[in-house]
């Protein structure tokens, strides 16, 4: 165990970011944000990985921000704005990772905590965790691409039922809303987390990749941008190795 806030471990394909700060509910500091993006980077920039686990040590995922060091910041104003930057790019580049990206939840998931988990592909949550804003009960408004990610989630009017009346959700009502892929119970997280990144590193790793980025980018693409650039893409997939190989049983019926 060492002490810094984010841990990086990389086996075969399949690369762990772990927020390593338990005591501290795994909220985020500026340190923290520097060591994720660091993370980000290391997995993006190895070509072996494909594909990322990103879990929360202890009894929650992540509390957010880090409100003790917003507090003991002798510039507020200026520290918050320098840790939601930090934080808001590493998670731009963690979706933008031409990997599958899969989140295990447990605890608690709030403020930033909503926006680094949307920012991964696959969410699997643990049946007790919570989810919520939290952003006003201290007097703050949201950040990291809470504003965007969030009501694309589950709604613009669910979204601000969250924002302004403070709704927590359970594990089973996130999933109803769409805000997380499925629910485990809370002993079977890690196997199911696993589980999932075995199945995605077996993959086809370039079809994985570009119907991430194409579903991803489907908000800023016009339509018919779109509809161009996924005939370019399947044009080019048909003849990559993989394509070949999982086609074959096709040319003998």
């Amino acid at each position: 165990m060492t002490d810094e806030p984010v841990r990086y471990e990389c086996t075969g394909g399949l690369a762990r970011i772990t927020l390593a700060r338990s005591s501290r509910a795994n909220a985020v500091d500026l340190a923290t944000a520097r060591a994720f993006d660091d993370a980000v980077e290391r997995a993006g920039a190895d070509p072996q990985v494909r594909a990322v686990l990103v879990r929360g040590e202890g009894p929650r995922f992540c509390a957010g921000g880090d409100v003790a060091a917003m507090v003991a910041a002798t510039d507020r104003g200026q520290y918050l704005e320098e840790l939601a930057g930090t934080l808001d790019l590493a998670l731009q580049h963690l979706a933008a990772l031409p990997v599958p990206v899969v989140a295990a939840v447990q605890g608690a998931v709030a403020g930033a905590g909503l926006a680094l988990m949307l920012s991964c592909d696959v969410i699997v949550s643990a049946a007790s965790t919570k989810f919520l804003m939290a952003y006003a009960d201290v007097g703050l408004t949201p950040d990291c691409g809470v504003s965007s990610l969030l009501p694309r989630a589950i709604g613009q009017v669910r979204a601000l039922e969250m924002a302004l009346m403070g709704r927590t959700l359970t594990a089973a009502e996130a999933h109803e809303w769409g805000l997380i892929t499925e629910v485990v119970d809370d002993d079977m997280l890690e196997a199911r987390m696993a589980q999932i990144g075995e199945r995605l590193e077996a993959g086809p790793t370039y079809a994985l990749a570009q119907a991430k980025r194409l579903l991803r980018s489907s908000w800023q693409t016009p339509r018919e941008q779109l509809g161009q650039e996924e005939a370019q893409v399947i044009a080019d997939a048909v003849t990559r190795p993989e394509a070949t190989v999982l086609l074959a049983p096709f040319s003998k019926r």
